[in-house]
């Protein structure tokens, strides 16, 4: 199926080649956007504070911005004001992005196969390898109704029991 046919793709330049797969990493390939994109949809940031304050990899707060900025600019986020304070920006995931949800499963299951990482922050990768493609359309559900249509995050869902996952492996060490 073509782009045309699915409908509006991302806002991208005509890259090196027509590849899907050059295309993807021109978009993802960097060293701090698949970092950003799992930050929001794994741990609920969608605040730039957020995002700095909890960046296990300790982003620079002008990268961070920058990757921001451009991920909203191709369209995997998108921002939206915060009521509760003027200059506060809320970042929410687009549907391309949580399309990415199966992507960043197999990511992170290979990681934690391959890769010296750390039992703590392994267990989400293990636990989506697990659940497989039932438990990520239920996580993109869940996603979807907390970013595209507002509302708020449901306990007992995907992302609190990975997250309550995270804690009692962490406690744990």
């Amino acid at each position: 199926m073509t782009q045309s046919e699915k409908g509006p793709g991302l806002q991208v330049e005509a890259g090196r080649s027509g590849c899907p797969i050059n295309m993807t990493v021109e978009v993802l390939g960097d060293r701090w956007s698949l970092v950003v994109l799992r930050d929001i949809m794994f741990s609920g940031h969608r605040h730039f504070r957020e995002l700095l304050r909890n960046s296990t990899e300790g982003i620079a707060s002008n990268i961070l911005a920058d990757r921001l900025a451009r991920l909203v600019e191709v369209g995997l986020l998108s921002r939206h004001g915060d009521p509760s304070h003027r200059q506060k920006i809320d970042y929410r995931l687009t549907e391309p992005s949580i399309q990415l949800v199966p992507v960043m499963a197999q990511i992170g299951d290979w990681g934690s196969r391959w890769l010296p990482t750390s039992p703590e922050l392994s267990i989400r990768a293990e636990l989506l390898a697990e659940g497989g493609p039932a438990l990520w359309a239920r996580f993109m559900d869940e996603l979807r109704a907390v970013h595209l249509q507002g509302q708020p995050p449901e306990d007992g869902e995907v992302l609190a029991e990975l997250t309550a996952a995270y804690a009692r492996r962490a406690a744990a060490r």
